[in-house]
């Protein structure tokens, strides 16, 4: 049972919950064909992106492509990718899965506090962190940097679904795993940690993705990535080979992240079913650990919003009240409230198929789709500009600046997010009250929508408010797509700061902390909804 970690009830029961076979008589089958047609719509304007790059590719001319991808510089950027992403991720993990055991599973004094603390950095934007950091310390440089500041500014994408995954554990395993001789730590290694899987492998993708496409926060380190230096030759050579050929490096690296997340993730099932309703667990007692227990909890407050609070502050008081022009923070507000609202819905809305069949149909098929929706997440908002600017310009010029199509790129670069927390929900949602539900009459399509989705609703909320988070503070597509006239906060702090006016650009990254808040609030109040909390 611990090895499969399937809840099976007992034989008397499970003869008498016996469901008709799913035919044409009793509802016929879960559409799958509809589902995967709608998928995989989505699915190919995922691949705009990669189009793009091929074309780039074959027009520039094999050998020129070649001796472009193959050369010490391509090297050097995915030396220091790779070396940022096996540092980074382990430690995420590490931080995360510690802070959620000691926040949901033990008497740790505030643990509320320190669970919403937890999640708060989320609110900070991640070149926000780095230009904080970059005040405070000016010498911070290269690699040891980014990972700091990485995992300051990510891990709390790996807390969320490990802390509300922990909530939602039957106690009755470990307790069996306890019955048999097994120490607290083996309990926690062999039965807790296996179960969390699901929460860790979406989490590390995550987090491996926002790696591989970021860019604000390593330019004010300056350390060399494939978004950097993408960006870089951009800036230097419109619609650059050189840099389309880095954009090709960079979905390779994706798809090679996707794959090793498949084979961590495995097919393992993470559903209840039984009789009876899990209670919930004990909190173990700290004892005379509990004070190196707040140690860490609280140095990971003082170090993810402490100094970026302490930064934004003394910018705030060197501007006093004339910085604050509230005409043009009021207006620029609105627009990023409007723009991150109905793009975290659309972005929602399309990754709905594809969380569906990634749990309730998995196939190779299925992984194929699943990675078309994942890769794009990885590539930096200036190439899907790019990609939509080459083809609006040359095909359908209508288009062309305009909130359709930056609202399309918002779409494209936040699926990962929406993903991650619809198929998680999904899991958590049993199939067989799907096939309860057409046995009593419904329709496939009636089943999901009114049994699946409900339960999931509350991974649809935190997909919309973790894909609005990422809007907000999103940056250079913004900058490349949006209309003549429309500014955001990330967009306007920017522009500020690269002529080098940091008190003029504080209340705009304050304004990004306020607004980000409740989004925040929101992703930490699901989640306790979630276990009935």
């Amino acid at each position: 049972m611990l090895q499969k970690n399937t809840y099976a009830a007992p034989a008397a029961q499970a003869a008498a919950l016996r469901l008709p076979p799913l035919t044409a008589a009793s509802g016929g089958r879960v559409p799958h064909a509809s589902v995967i047609a709608l998928a995989s719509v989505v699915a190919l304007l995922s691949l705009v992106p990669l189009g793009f790059i091929v074309w780039i590719m074959v027009d520039t001319g094999w050998s020129d492509a070649i001796a472009l991808i193959f050369r010490s510089r391509v090297g050097e950027l995915l030396t220091n990718t790779v070396l940022l992403e096996v540092c980074t991720i382990p430690l995420c993990i590490a931080l995360a899965v510690t802070l959620a055991w000691l926040t949901e599973r033990t008497n740790i004094p505030g643990s509320r506090i320190w669970s919403w603390l937890a999640v708060a950095p989320l609110a900070v934007p991640a070149f926000v962190h780095s230009y904080a950091w970059v005040s405070l310390l000016p010498g911070m440089r290269g690699l040891w940097s980014g990972v700091l500041v990485s995992v300051l500014a990510y891990y709390p994408f790996l807390y969320l679904p490990v802390a509300a995954q922990l909530r939602r554990l039957d106690p009755a395993i470990e307790d069996a795993a306890a019955s048999l001789g097994l120490g607290p730590w083996r309990v926690f290694f062999r039965a807790i940690l296996p179960q969390l899987r699901l929460a860790i492998c979406g989490g590390s993708l995550l987090i491996g993705l926002h790696l591989l496409a970021e860019y604000g926060l390593y330019v004010m380190i300056r350390f060399d990535t494939f978004s950097t230096a993408i960006v870089d030759q951009f800036q230097s050579a419109y619609n650059s080979p050189a840099a389309n050929m880095l954009g090709g490096v960079l979905v390779f690296c994706c798809l090679l992240l996707l794959g090793i997340e498949v084979l961590v993730r495995g097919n393992e099932r993470y559903a209840r079913v039984g009789s009876g309703a899990a209670r919930p667990a004990d909190r173990r007692r700290l004892g005379w650990f509990v004070i190196p227990a707040i140690a860490l909890p609280l140095a990971a407050a003082v170090l993810t919003l402490g100094v970026p609070f302490v930064t934004l502050a003394r910018w705030l008081y060197l501007g006093g009240a004339g910085i604050w022009r509230m005409d043009t923070i009021g207006s620029t507000l609105l627009q990023t409230i409007v723009l991150a609202v109905a793009g975290g819905v659309l972005a929602t809305i399309a990754a709905i198929p594809m969380a569906w069949l990634s749990v309730r149909a998995p196939g190779r098929l299925q992984r194929i789709l699943e990675a078309c929706h994942y890769y794009v997440g990885s590539l930096p908002g200036v190439v899907v500009a790019l990609a939509l600017v080459s083809i609006t310009v040359r095909l359908i010029l209508p288009l062309y600046q305009t909130f359709a199509t930056l609202l399309l790129a918002y779409v494209l670069l936040f699926l990962p997010r929406a993903m991650v927390g619809l198929r998680s929900s999904i899991a958590q949602a049993p199939v067989e009250l799907e096939r309860a539900a057409m046995a009593l009459g419904r329709t496939p399509g009636q089943a999901v929508r009114q049994i699946t989705m409900r339960l999931a609703a509350p991974g649809f909320a935190a997909s919309v408010a973790l894909a609005a988070l990422g809007i907000t503070n999103e940056l250079t597509a913004t900058l490349m797509l949006s209309p003549n006239g429309t500014e955001t906060l990330a967009t306007k702090f920017w522009s500020l700061t690269s002529e080098i006016d940091y008190v003029s650009a504080a209340p705009y990254a304050f304004m990004m902390v306020v607004l980000s808040l409740p989004l925040t609030l929101l992703l930490y109040a699901q989640s306790k909804r979630t276990a009935g909390q």
